[in-house]
């Protein structure tokens, strides 16, 4: 076969421009075809389904994109196809190649009539989407010389894109889809385009060869992008409690403040009571029956005033002391409650030798519901581990805090040491030979968010296991004394 002349010869020598205009009537038969078969089944979608909660939280794939992506493959495909035709004058089905394309397109107009009805594809439509993308795709390349086409390696992108947004079963069937796809364009196929008249022939080993390089390619991209698709996800969930913890907590620290704010507010409507109960009590004869009711009234009036009193002055004197506390305070108030729950818990601190006078003096901590939360994590989690005991120490030095959390237990075992710090893996579940998930989850997740709220406020972490013969696990804290204590900072 001789090859074709280029795009304005073509047509005025072979006159065969008729093809373009048969390809666009083709088109708007197709897309007439699949609006008869698939509107019952948008409608059903708009108002029946996938708009529900259920349908929208099982992938992170939005409608949108995923027609867009569509847009550009068809482009892509139909650029492809014209200029392979047209440019380089290879023979090959062009209407069925326009026919498939079509049907795509046709199918993507429709979609986008659903993106003021869907905005996130849920985990079945996005596996059909895709899975139709696969075998588009493998029925073009069946029609322009199958496994040999050098575009066979775009089976590896809904595959790319399951694994990022879907489920791993879909990702799981779509990936079977594609292997099947592959397989079958790798024996049955239309002749690659080329010239000459016999076309391109190749060994069956390079078919296989391509057959397992699309394989691979599918394997490994595939495995990656879920890989960094489900850390993404947990690392998203983590920090979003830990921002949920640290709102609680700091809703808590509140409640000081409500407090003196709510006895500043009554303050006002009981000194009202109190007046008009010593004015109807002056006004009373001496003998009236509700006298004493009156009396009452005036004297609940002023205890409850007397209350209120207190109540802002303790919480006056509380915000003080809770604004302002030294390492040893913070330390005993994390350490108190479990102490109440007969933990052993020895608290020691001191400060380094050879440190001047100025520096010596213990250092003062602003009040940081987050710093609260995370050491009351870390002392929890090294009680349940211990043994008998856990040892916290505290030291200072002129530039840097430290605290250190020992426990005598069994430690931690060097998987959980690699990937101790992320979120929803048990600090010691291994070594327990735990098996509750959600318990082991929990854990981790706590370990995580104190982790990350330590860091915010300064401080870097380490943690290991103590030296034979010593026993136990430890966790090492670390701030520069400039940013955690108040006495330097205000200077």
């Amino acid at each position: 076969m001789k090859g074709k002349a280029p795009f304005k010869e073509y047509f005025s020598a072979n006159n065969k421009g008729l093809v373009v205009t048969e390809q666009v009537l083709s088109f708007w038969f197709v897309k007439s075809i699949v609006s008869i078969f698939v509107e019952p089944f948008v409608k059903k979608l708009k108002y029946e389904g996938m708009v529900h909660k259920e349908y929208i939280t099982r992938s992170n794939l939005r409608l949108a994109t995923i027609v867009r992506l569509r847009w550009i493959a068809v482009i892509g495909q139909l650029i492809t196809v014209f200029v392979v035709y047209f440019g380089f004058g290879f023979e090959f089905p062009l209407q069925w190649c326009l026919v498939v394309i079509s049907l795509s397109a046709a199918i993507n107009f429709i979609l986008r009539d659903l993106d003021a009805y869907i905005k996130v594809v849920g985990n079945e439509l996005g596996t059909w989407m895709l899975g139709f993308d696969i075998v588009q795709l493998a029925i073009l390349l069946f029609l322009t010389g199958g496994i040999l086409n050098p575009f066979a390696c775009l089976l590896v992108a809904p595959i790319a894109i399951s694994a990022a947004s879907l489920r791993t079963k879909s990702t799981l069937f779509l990936s079977v889809l594609a292997l099947l796809a592959a397989s079958f364009i790798s024996f049955f196929y239309l002749p690659l385009p080329w010239d000459g008249n016999e076309g391109l022939a190749l060994p069956i080993a390079y078919r296989m060869g391509n057959w397992i390089s699309v394989l691979c390619a599918m394997t490994f991209i595939g495995f990656f992008a879920w890989r960094i698709a489900n850390e993404g996800r947990i690392m998203s969930a983590a920090l979003a409690a830990t921002e949920a913890t640290l709102a609680r907590e700091q809703k808590l620290s509140a409640l000081d403040g409500m407090a003196a704010a709510a006895a500043h507010g009554l303050g006002t409507p009981l000194s009202t009571i109190s007046l008009v109960a010593k004015e109807l009590e002056h006004e009373l004869e001496v003998d009236s029956p509700i006298r004493d009711d009156v009396k009452l009234i005036a004297s609940q009036a002023v205890r409850c005033r007397e209350i209120l009193q207190s109540l802002t002055e303790e919480g006056s004197d509380a915000d003080l002391l809770v604004a302002r506390s030294s390492i040893g305070d913070v330390l005993e108030e994390v350490a108190q409650p479990l102490k109440a729950l007969n933990a052993n818990i020895v608290i020691d601190k001191s400060c380094e030798q050879g440190v001047s006078e100025p520096f010596r003096q213990e250092p003062i901590l602003a009040r940081n519901a987050g710093l609260i939360y995370a050491l009351s994590n870390l002392f929890e989690n090294a009680v349940e581990f211990s043994n008998e005991r856990v040892i916290v120490t505290a030291s200072w030095n002129e530039r840097k805090l430290k605290i250190t959390i020992n426990d005598d237990g069994e430690g931690f075992t060097p998987e959980m040491l690699k990937r101790l710090g992320e979120p929803f893996i048990s600090s010691r579940s291994i070594a327990h030979n735990r098996v509750d998930d959600e318990q082991s989850s929990g854990m981790g997740l706590g370990f995580f968010i104190s982790k990350t709220l330590l860091e915010r406020s300064g401080a870097s972490m380490r943690f290991g296991n103590h030296k034979a013969p010593q026993k136990g696990a430890f966790v090492n804290l670390q701030w520069p004394r400039e940013r955690i204590d108040l006495r330097l900072s205000q200077n």
